[in-house]
């Protein structure tokens, strides 16, 4: 159990911190600086797209890895380790200047943000159910949204100098979180004795068109959520705009839970799948259909408002589809969901490097949404 009734806080403190790092920084922070990456390195769109998805391949079988077993016990050395590596990869990234390097480390990252994300969780929401206190978990995920918000203002910060200052500030920022959640997470997850082994999933049709939405959902968000900012420099939008776009994607991420949990509880987790995936559309194909700054800024709020709920929401609807085996649950559609991230950036830097713009790959991804929106309306009991 907790030790005292600041305990809780502190636990959501330390998630939130972590996610924040996880995250905000180790995933997503390749968004905002990939447009001077592109220019400098004359990176095309298609090599772009590829080391993005190198990212998520390496996220998947991270959050495969990371559901055995093996880390019982070590959960808490596990993520503050995948916390120093997530620092120095960032730092090494200032230094890398070939494809096959960036690949390399952001697989790695991937691997790193899986393990930070499933384990952090594994410790945080077991404190929280200790002591009654789920609420905190908004915190936690708001930490996402913070530290993409916090990315922005990096890149304003070291912009003047080039974007491998960028990637040293990611890792003095990353290793500021360590010495955080060194101090916030001082003990592992609660252990209740309970652990069961789990029956085997039953695939119904509402489970698979699940999962199918589940899927299209990793490849329609993630197409804009790597290529937003390079959409802006690409239509002369300036080093500011950037900035505000990522930062207004952040911002509105971190309250997005909060502001979510009312229609949550009203129309349940499928209708919000639903509901999240149709506003994310709209945002998406603004982000290209209206001119600047209204398109972009558009686009990124609406991705803020939505991409940490849908997925909170996916894996709520999952377990409630199948109650007996949530674990089994979360890994078969987080696999989903990582495959449609790791096909999403090819095929968004593929259509890029064919028509010269983002238009129709981001066309595409929001149609997909609308598709996705569909599979999760059926989904629904």
């Amino acid at each position: 159990m907790t030790s005292s009734g600041a305990s809780p806080v502190r636990y959501a403190l330390g998630g939130f911190v972590t996610m924040a790092v996880a995250m905000g920084i180790g995933r997503f922070i390749f968004t905002p600086i990939l447009p001077a990456m592109m220019k400098d390195l004359a990176l095309t769109a298609g090599a772009a797209g590829v080391i993005a998805s190198a990212n998520y391949v390496g996220y998947l079988l991270g959050a495969i890895i990371a559901g055995y077993g093996w880390a019982s016990g070590r959960e808490r050395r596990v993520v503050l380790v995948s916390l120093g590596i997530s620092a120095l990869l960032c730092l090494v990234a200032g230094f890398s200047t070939t494809i096959l390097e960036f690949i390399v480390l952001r697989f790695l990252a991937g691997l790193a943000s899986a393990f930070m994300l499933v384990l952090s969780a594994t410790i945080v929401f077991s404190h929280l159910a200790a002591a009654n206190r789920q609420d905190l978990q908004a915190l936690h995920f708001g930490g996402v949204g913070v530290g993409i918000a916090l990315s922005s203002v990096l890149i304003v910060i070291t912009g003047n100098y080039g974007w491998r200052f960028d990637w040293f500030g990611a890792a003095i920022l990353s290793l500021l979180g360590l010495f955080a959640v060194m101090y916030l997470l001082r003990e592992g997850p609660v252990r209740t004795g309970t652990d069961h082994k789990e029956p085997p999933l039953r695939w119904t049709r509402a489970f698979l068109q699940l999962n199918i939405a589940y899927g299209v959902f990793g490849f329609g968000y993630i197409i804009t959520a790597t290529f937003i900012v390079a959409i802006v420099r690409a239509n002369h939008g300036g080093t500011e705009m950037e900035a505000l776009v990522w930062f207004l994607t952040g911002v509105t991420a971190a309250f997005s839970v909060w502001l979510w949990t009312p229609v949550l509880r009203r129309v349940g987790p499928f209708i919000v799948v639903a509901l999240g995936m149709l506003v994310q559309a709209v945002g998406v194909a603004a982000s290209v259909l209206l001119p600047l700054p209204v398109g972009p800024i558009l686009g990124g709020v609406l991705l803020g408002l939505t991409f940490i709920v849908l997925t909170a929401a996916g894996f709520q609807a999952g377990r409630a589809l199948l109650p007996q085996s949530p674990r089994r649950v979360m890994a078969v559609m987080t696999a989903a969901f990582g495959i449609g991230q790791i096909i999403g950036p090819l095929v968004g830097g593929y259509l890029a490097n064919i028509t010269g713009n983002f238009t129709t790959a981001t066309l595409a991804a929001a149609a997909s949404l609308v598709i996705g929106a569909v599979f999760a309306y059926l989904s629904r009991q």
